[in-house]
């Protein structure tokens, strides 16, 4: 086995400089708020909330999925590749499977919430109201792990990078 030059190797190091864990307590209080608000969508709109509510759910996770692909594909293809589909709480839809610059995940779901309550606010004008309040409910809820990741690196440098796992965000400087 020849060994490879070490000129050639290439070491990334990260300096660890926040990590914030997600209590179990907080998740299993923002997986009741669908329960809540289907509970909601049942008085308010009969059985018509409850076809909405659960037809909303999918188109919102595929509108997500079309905006950031988009902004990805349109900044640089590499980010695109390093994205993946992810079916656990409180990292559900499409998010970044390993280190990844936190100015381009803020930009990717700023840019996520305005473009997708404009497109909630058009399906206002020709769809039911409880369709509407299911969008956005499922809109809203759908980025609010996200941005409590914004929220909290907030006082952070920029140019750092972020790393979802399971139960917590880690967020490292190169």
């Amino acid at each position: 086995m020849i060994a490879e030059p070490e000129n050639k190797a290439t070491f990334y190091q990260y300096r660890l400089l926040k990590k914030k864990i997600v209590a179990r307590s907080v998740m299993h209080s923002y997986l009741c708020l669908p329960v809540m608000m289907l509970l909601f969508s049942l008085l308010a709109f009969s059985w018509n909330g409850l076809f909405f509510f659960l037809l909303a759910a999918p188109i919102t996770v595929w509108i997500h999925y079309v905006i950031a692909r988009t902004i990805l594909l349109l900044v640089r293809t590499s980010y695109a590749k390093r994205w993946h589909w992810n079916l656990r709480m409180p990292w559900f839809g499409y998010v970044p499977d390993q280190h990844f610059s936190y100015r381009m995940f803020i930009r990717v779901h700023l840019n996520m919430s305005w473009i997708g309550l404009c497109i909630i606010t058009v399906c206002l004008l020709w769809s039911p109201l409880s369709f509407t309040l299911s969008l956005i409910f499922w809109h809203l809820w759908l980025l609010g792990p996200r941005f409590y990741v914004i929220l909290i690196l907030s006082r952070e440098r920029k140019d750092g990078l972020i790393k979802l796992n399971d139960q917590d965000v880690s967020y490292y400087l190169q």
